[in-house]
């Protein structure tokens, strides 16, 4: 595991109270007498309201729906992991060797949480401006483009509204199978309409394999 002062090299940003960071970066398996589950909680809240006003301001003419739209695609589990990934989080954070030895470090709820953590940190400690410049340099990075038809990445909304519009339906998702040792599992699932398998996908969890195959459907459908 690398240093913390690396990460604080890469945001720009020295924490004062080093007990910050050591619990932002310190999973609940590490067996301290904290962990990063509070600072996550309030890390959460934040992003939320950073990229929220990124939104506001970025996009003037925009209404609340498309805002939320793109503020629910970037503001996610998958939208984080993607941060915490170019920050290479997962060296840093302190996790039990049982959970290393099960992937821990690239778990994307573990990263995320991570993510979610660390923003909470530098919030508590240098304010909002300073947590909403090193979320925005990192958002910016990851995400060059940042429109609704480049993130809108919830295929299954957009396939509901589509299968419902033109066959006045709700497409249906059924589980094929699973493979794989439990620390890499891959789901497989199908999507039914009207009875027929319109696409199947598979994904390393269920609800990535259901967008996948979402994706599928909704491009087999338009052609």
């Amino acid at each position: 595991m690398n240093d913390y002062h690396e990460l604080e090299e890469k945001i720009a940003y020295t924490f004062n109270d080093k007990q910050l960071i050591i619990e932002a970066l310190t999973h609940k398996s590490d067996k301290k007498p904290y962990n990063n589950e509070r600072l996550e909680f309030l890390g959460d809240a934040v992003l939320d309201l950073i990229v929220g006003e990124y939104l506001f301001t970025k996009f003037p003419h925009s209404d609340e729906g498309i805002l939320s739209k793109i503020r629910a695609s970037l503001v996610n589990e998958d939208g984080f992991t993607l941060l915490a990934r170019k920050l290479d989080l997962g060296s840093y954070i302190y996790l039990s060797l049982a959970e290393e030895n099960n992937n821990g470090r690239d778990k994307p709820s573990l990263l995320s949480n991570a993510f979610e953590a660390v923003i909470g940190a530098v919030y508590l400690e240098a304010g909002l401006s300073t947590a909403k410049e090193i979320a925005i340099k990192l958002l910016e990075a990851c995400h060059p483009k940042i429109d609704l038809d480049t993130l809108s990445k919830d295929y299954k909304t957009a396939l509901q509204e589509l299968t419902q519009a033109t066959h006045g339906v709700t497409p249906q998702y059924e589980m094929l199978g699973s493979s794989g040792p439990d620390h890499r599992k891959e789901f497989e699932i199908a999507v039914i309409l009207n009875g027929t398998t319109v696409a199947k996908a598979k994904g390393k969890s269920k609800k990535e394999a259901q967008q996948k195959a979402a994706k599928l459907a909704l491009k087999e459908l338009k052609q």
